[in-house]
């Protein structure tokens, strides 16, 4: 695959990006390079080859998803947090309507 002036043009059309003719003759060649590049990579024999995210394997450390004894974080501490609400309805904070 190869791009030419036009798609480039293109391409900086649809990103916003201004580029003068100078600098999309530039570009194609850049690209080119790229997309060379990357059919280069598809050459590679990845047979029996798992996928990855990472070099090394990682493992999230998840912590188990309890209410705690804290009394900050203890849980059903809704009355006190409403407390601090201007306007609570419901056993929610109260907010202006802002669309019409």
């Amino acid at each position: 695959m190869s791009v030419a002036p036009a798609d480039v043009a293109k391409i900086a059309s649809l990103a916003r990006i201004k580029l003068s003719q100078a600098e999309i003759d530039a570009m194609v060649p850049e690209l080119n390079g790229i997309l060379a590049w990357v059919d280069q990579l598809g050459e590679v024999d990845v047979t029996g080859i798992e996928p990855m995210t990472a070099v090394i394997p990682n493992t999230l450390r998840l912590r188990a998803d309890v209410v705690g004894a804290d009394p900050l974080t203890g849980g059903d501490v809704r009355d006190k947090v409403l407390a601090n609400a201007p306007a609570a309805e419901h056993g929610f904070f109260g907010v202006p309507k802002v669309i019409e």
